[in-house]
């Protein structure tokens, strides 16, 4: 579940390109909290403390405890913007959040029991179909990440949605199908040799079925 961080920010006078460069080089990043039918407030938040929190992890699921000049705001980060050279934040979207609210968001998948999978003993590999998982949660309880333990998979298993057990309020935008997380493949191999058995038992077969028309046609 999303635990709650505070980040002390300052409101920003000013707004535009010029003002934000101004702030970056007084190691403050530009940001801005909207939502819940209130008016956009531009605020400016520490360089160390926002870039330490992004850098912890599970950043976009967690909410987030705003102090602005003693009045707290609750948000949840849904958009930020690195610098692709250097690689710090250059400016965070907040959106206001209250216990009720309901927020679509990227769950993280986590793989665990590798060592005791057994498809993976017998020589399978991990296939990863889904890294996140976008789901609708409620904003005070998102899940740190949606867990599938590996022990439970033989070779050639499929591991689907449905197959986690989820958190109650959360569930994926995706509701038509029981979509797959990620399988337990088959290496290259032992698929190929596998293929040439069944290539063989089917010529086999087609030979036996070949011989007993043969058989008719001569009687």
């Amino acid at each position: 579940m999303s635990d709650n961080t505070e980040l002390m920010a300052q409101a920003r006078d000013r707004v535009g390109k010029g003002a934000a460069r101004e702030l970056r080089r007084n190691k403050m990043v530009p940001a801005v909290i909207y939502g819940d039918k209130k008016p956009p407030l531009s605020i400016a938040l520490p360089y160390k403390d926002l870039f330490l929190r992004i850098s912890s992890g599970g950043f976009m699921t967690t909410v987030v405890t705003i102090d602005l000049d003693g009045e707290k705001h609750r948000v949840l980060p849904k958009d930020f913007q690195l610098d692709v050279v250097r690689d710090f934040p250059l400016h965070v979207d907040f959106l206001r959040v209250s216990k009720k609210t309901i927020v679509t968001v990227e769950i993280p998948v986590q793989f665990i029991n590798e060592e005791e999978c057994p498809g993976l003993k017998a020589g399978g590999v991990l296939n990863i179909v889904r890294h996140t998982v976008e789901c609708n949660s409620p904003a005070d309880s998102i899940p740190d990440a949606l867990v599938v333990d590996l022990s439970l998979y033989e070779l050639g298993d499929s591991i689907n949605i449905s197959a986690i057990t989820l958190p109650d309020g959360v569930e994926p935008t995706i509701t038509d199908r029981d979509f797959t997380i990620a399988t337990i493949a088959s290496p290259a191999g032992l698929k190929s040799e596998d293929d040439d058995e069944a290539s063989g038992e089917e010529e086999a077969v087609e030979g036996e079925d070949q011989a007993a028309e043969d058989g008719e046609k001569t009687e």
